[in-house]
């Protein structure tokens, strides 16, 4: 595999809190281009990755390379500056602006915003446009997820990580927010994400990992994933 392709890259990531060991040593990577998603259960280390790889958190040992640079110990607001963007999960909205300005604010690393840019998220996200005077803390769940996405792209990352997208949305509104991602992806954004809706995620990946108790127990592309007996009775909800 040529290193130019590889956009991120962790070797043996080690993270903690106090004498908890969350990260027990990890290796991954992300190819320019890719969607490439983390599963696992409630505990597993997922969250704790990406808040790691985004600078929200340190490691105790390990390399973080993005983009070729190593990160390991770049604060998180030089990674936003490198070209990395990350929707925690939660959403995390500003209640008090509206929908556009909830917007506005993922562009504040630029100089001026690209007006091109909220019309592709207006285009692909259409509700948000509807809503785009609207205070953000009076929008539905669903609502606030979509203009957590469309925040994270404002400022045109190279990388887009997403922590549970679909976390407590009905099937309905899950179906419009990976037609989003996937929209985002195929305009050249590569995608991290951690979803716990493990078949959704396979079908929209390329390829996927799977954390169990802060170790990788499986990897493959997501055909492999989603035909392997072990992952769909432990993830897909499928018995033998």
């Amino acid at each position: 595999m040529s290193e130019n392709k590889i956009l991120l890259e962790i070797k043996d990531l080690h993270v903690s809190y106090g004498a908890i060991k969350a990260i027990k040593g990890i290796d991954l990577h992300v190819n320019k281009g890719e969607v490439v998603a983390i599963l696992g259960a409630n505990g597993a280390g997922k969250t704790t990755t990406l808040r790691t790889i985004s600078g929200l958190l340190r490691s105790n040992s390990g390399e973080i390379l993005f983009n070729g640079k190593n990160i390991t110990k770049t604060p998180a607001h030089n990674i936003v500056n490198l070209g990395m963007s990350h929707s925690p999960e939660g959403r995390r909205v500003f209640g008090t602006l509206s929908t556009e300005e909830n917007l506005l604010m993922g562009a504040y690393i630029l100089k001026k915003y690209d007006p091109k840019t909220l019309d592709w998220i207006y285009n692909i996200l259409p509700r948000l446009k509807e809503r785009r005077k609207q205070l953000a803390g009076t929008l539905s769940g669903g609502e606030q997820q979509m203009l957590a996405i469309g925040r994270s792209i404002m400022s045109n990352p190279k990388l887009l990580i997403l922590d549970e997208p679909s976390l407590g949305l009905a099937p309905v509104l899950v179906k419009v927010i990976f037609k989003a991602i996937k929209e985002i992806s195929k305009s050249g954004v590569t995608v991290l994400l951690v979803e716990q809706n493990a078949k959704a995620a396979l079908k929209l990946a390329d390829r996927g990992y799977v954390l169990e108790l802060g170790k990788i127990s499986y990897e493959g592309s997501s055909e492999e994933l989603l035909n392997s007996k072990t992952i769909q009775e432990a993830y897909l909800g499928k018995k033998k």
